[in-house]
């Protein structure tokens, strides 16, 4: 299949892309529905279009081919300057390789353009054998699982994934299809800057270690809010204003998955001025119809 009649051509070209059976039903018509006319209109192309070089117009055109934002890409991963386009077409065909569509890449790179700079077999290898082999996840699942969170492509399958893995299953996280499918931005985090401060912050509010655990095996999300902006806010609103028991977030610890300001506090309002006393779970759960027939019950 001849190259497509553009001048990415190198990195795009497909019979460069099209390397796996997986893909083989993907006519490459990627290059076709974007014109060369945005490539010299991008703001990074028109003001130093005297001074770019060659290799960095490609890259561009490239980027933006794929639906990333060339000057954010850039600016988020420097290393981009200098990396040289058969690097980038390497990455791009491996992961074309594991499954995943020409259309994922604006998320993937978007979210991470770190990943453009990976070494394949330094890098993208050790995850994919993670995912493999420690995670259990069958290899027609891979483009699942990278578009459910791209950062495990930018994150060391040594340093952090396997760290990670082995924190979350020592808390009592058995289920590794969920870790997988549902809570794997939990893999992609910190043990020692996230994941523990967090789990001590929920032990400071006046829980055990075994009722704190429990909690976030019941809410996995709760070792991904910040503290200042999520956890502890909406823990002074429940105890100052709402003055609740801390009890009732041990058996509801989705309460911090609310928004404070769109329903925990109206919420809370509504049922104040109805005279009530809703449960927790009822008073956030409920539709906004659901609890308005909940009030007039309890009304009754």
């Amino acid at each position: 299949m001849p190259a497509a009649a553009f001048p990415s051509s190198f990195c795009f070209s497909s019979h460069k892309l099209s390397v796996s059976p997986l893909n083989s039903q993907q006519p490459n018509t990627f290059l076709a529905a974007k014109p060369k006319s945005l490539f010299h209109k991008h703001p990074l192309y028109t003001p130093l279009h005297s001074t770019l070089s060659s290799q960095i117009k490609e890259k561009i055109l490239c980027l933006e081919i794929m639906g990333v934002d060339a000057g954010k890409a850039l600016s988020q991963n420097p290393s981009l300057h200098s990396v040289t386009l058969e690097s980038i077409h390497s990455v791009i065909s491996f992961l074309q390789s594991k499954g995943i569509h020409q259309k994922d890449f604006a998320k993937i790179f978007g979210m991470c353009p770190k990943i453009l700079t990976s070494d394949v077999k330094a890098d993208l290898i050790p995850v994919f054998s993670f995912l493999s082999e420690d995670l259990k996840i069958p290899d027609q699942n891979f483009r699942r699982v990278i578009n459910k969170c791209p950062r495990l492509l930018a994150s060391s399958a040594k340093d952090q994934l396997k760290p990670a893995l082995f924190y979350l299953q020592r808390l009592g996280f058995k289920d590794l299809e969920a870790l997988a499918y549902q809570d794997s931005a939990l893999l992609v985090s910190s043990v020692e800057k996230t994941l523990i401060p967090k789990l001590k912050y929920l032990q400071s509010l006046g829980f055990s270690r075994s009722e704190t655990v429990g909690m976030v095996l019941r809410c996995p999300a709760l070792l991904t809010f910040s503290i200042e902006n999520n956890l502890k806010p909406k823990f002074e609103y429940f105890s100052g204003e709402m003055q609740r028991k801390v009890e009732e977030l041990k058996d509801f610890p989705q309460y911090f998955g609310f928004s404070l300001e769109k329903r925990i506090k109206p919420r809370y309002v509504e049922t104040v001025q109805s005279g009530k006393n809703v449960a927790l779970p009822l008073m956030l759960k409920a539709t906004d119809d659901e609890f308005k027939e909940l009030l007039r019950e309890e009304g009754g």
